[in-house]
């Protein structure tokens, strides 16, 4: 990528933060966007696009663009709520582990290394299939399964922080251990994590989108693209495209997320390039 001239974005970041705000538009005014109420039927199976309807129907007769748009603010909403809740999770334990070391941070870090081992879907369906598919029980469920890899990178990235010299003299200060995640350390780990909260709501989002597909996300009658993908699959083999709509929905959000984050990650390289 070209080196980043003063406050001039590269194309693809562009194109990247469009998208992202083209979906967060729909997903936030989706009441006044949508054509149709997400669970009004409205016609018959599978209709073809018309001014009316311009993406169809769906297996029941409901509005797909409305769905679609329904769709993304409960998606985005669930899948932005649970990284929050990872980050949150995963950077209080990780700069906790690196600022106190040793038996902290062998405790913390064996308890990670053990959900690690576990495969993330498997555990996630099991711990869904007993507790149900609730949101708060989605939303933490998943939250604290993706706070793992957050904690490994917070870990890592404070670790090269608390041994600067400017750590050390709020140690000799007095300063408690808030002061010192807040004011010293999590600034400094910004850009990384940063990031990482791309990358980590990617995840999410598919994370989500396929649990749904499987019947054990996102719970009707409320709408999301993964449900939206396995209610109509069977439309493929009548010709029609209603499945494909919510699947490049899901194909279109992830790409523009990772032009971003891809983006972010350059301009802190050059960042750091040319401090050096």
């Amino acid at each position: 990528m070209e080196r980043i001239k003063g406050t001039a974005l590269p194309i693809p970041a562009i194109i990247g933060l469009a998208i992202i705000a083209v979906n967060l538009i729909g997903a936030v005014f989706a009441p006044w966007l949508a054509p149709h109420n997400e669970t009004d039927t409205i016609g018959d199976i599978w209709m073809l696009p018309s001014a009316h309807m311009p993406l169809g129907t769906d297996s029941l007769g409901r509005d797909m663009l409305s769905r679609i748009l329904y769709g993304a603010r409960t998606t985005i909403a669930i899948a932005l709520a649970i990284t929050f809740s990872s980050f949150i999770i995963g950077i209080i334990t990780g700069f906790t582990a690196a600022i106190h070391g040793r038996w902290v941070d062998l405790a913390l870090t064996r308890v990670v290394d053990t959900l690690m081992s576990i495969p993330v879907l498997i555990l996630a369906l099991i711990v869904l299939s007993v507790m149900g598919t609730s949101i708060p029980v989605l939303v933490m469920t998943i939250a604290l399964l993706d706070a793992t890899r957050v904690f490994r990178l917070a870990r890592l990235v404070a670790q090269g922080i608390v041994c600067q010299e400017y750590v050390e003299a709020a140690r000799l200060r007095g300063e408690g251990l808030w002061w010192i995640l807040t004011r010293e350390i999590l600034p400094n780990a910004i850009p990384p994590l940063l990031a990482e909260f791309g990358m980590r709501f990617c995840f999410t989002f598919l994370f989500i989108a396929g649990l749904s597909f499987l019947g054990l996300g996102i719970q009707p009658p409320y709408a999301d693209w993964g449900s939206m993908v396995r209610d109509n699959a069977q439309a493929i083999n009548f010709g029609q495209l209603a499945p494909l709509y919510p699947a490049a929905a899901i194909a279109l959000l992830t790409i523009g997320v990772n032009m971003v984050v891809d983006w972010l990650l350059a301009r802190d390289h050059l960042s750091v390039g040319d401090d050096a």
